[in-house]
């Protein structure tokens, strides 16, 4: 049988150097360098290469594994284990000189992810899990927060950058949340903001659109800090299935009532 915690520290040193790299290159980034995929959607030699590292440590880590990967390295979905990555979650934010950004990993075995890190290169801080066992910010344990109410938590959001299909329905949500909640925040990581909802920064993360590769690990490092993660519909299809709530466990059921107010799953083209 595969050891995962052992697993979970190799992939701990292969983001920590592939952070370092990236970090590295944050110092003398030049904008122009950017290639533009689709409107607003950005990639750079540092996202480029950040997944070939990663590809390649991570292939000699468990032989014969495939990976879905953001930047199309490596790609396979056959295998029983498979790789979820991100190498660079926060490319606007990298180009702009603004935190945070971070190195998602999740490794999936047949249909359930069983490690997942989160490395945020901006602040250095490692957050991590594996199956059966908590979850750690660089070494320390990490929990969810305590809040039990909706208007008393803090939450974070995104916006895709090219399907603005449910623009409307976000901004009528947005606009309820600013009076019925301790407030917003939109920090353009969604691994990042996983991440801070695991160790009780925010208390709620919702979007829409996402990739897997933004979502797999992070979901994971929720779930194991004692927090919940559904779609926006209640079901287990916030990996594939383009939405995610996030939150401490103690909101979710009434933050999902909310959600699906603007959000009806009749009417949802996502």
């Amino acid at each position: 049988m595969m050891n995962y915690e052992k697993i979970c520290n190799e992939v701990i040193s292969i983001a920590a150097e592939v952070a370092q790299y990236i970090a590295g290159e944050a110092k003398k980034f030049d904008p122009s360098c950017v290639e533009i995929k689709g409107k607003n959607n950005f990639v750079s030699f540092v996202d480029k290469t950040s997944e070939s590292l990663l590809v390649k440590h991570l292939s000699s880590l468990i032989p014969g594994a495939g990976f879905l990967a953001e930047e199309g390295t490596g790609i396979s979905n056959r295998e029983i284990y498979q790789w979820i990555i991100d190498p660079l979650d926060g490319t606007t934010n990298f180009i702009h000189g603004a935190p945070p950004y971070a190195i998602s990993i999740g490794l999936k075995y047949e249909q359930r992810i069983v490690v997942g890190v989160v490395y945020v290169v901006t602040s250095e801080e490692c957050f991590y899990t594996w199956e059966h066992a908590p979850s750690f910010l660089n070494g320390s344990p990490i929990h969810v927060s305590e809040v039990k109410r909706v208007q008393d938590s803090l939450i974070a959001t995104g916006f895709p950058y090219t399907d603005y299909t449910l623009l409307s329905q976000s901004l009528r949500f947005l606009e309820y949340l600013f009076t019925a909640s301790h407030g917003v925040r939109r920090l353009g990581s969604a691994a990042a903001d996983l991440a801070y909802v695991a160790c009780g920064r925010y208390d709620v993360f919702y979007e829409y659109g996402l990739h897997p590769w933004d979502v797999a690990a992070g979901s994971l490092i929720v779930q194991h800090a004692g927090g919940t993660v559904t779609d926006f519909y209640d079901g287990n299809h916030y990996l594939f299935g383009k939405t995610i709530v996030a939150s401490n466990g103690k909101v979710h059921e009434d933050f999902l009532r909310l959600i699906q107010q603007f959000f009806p799953s009749s009417s949802n083209k996502i």
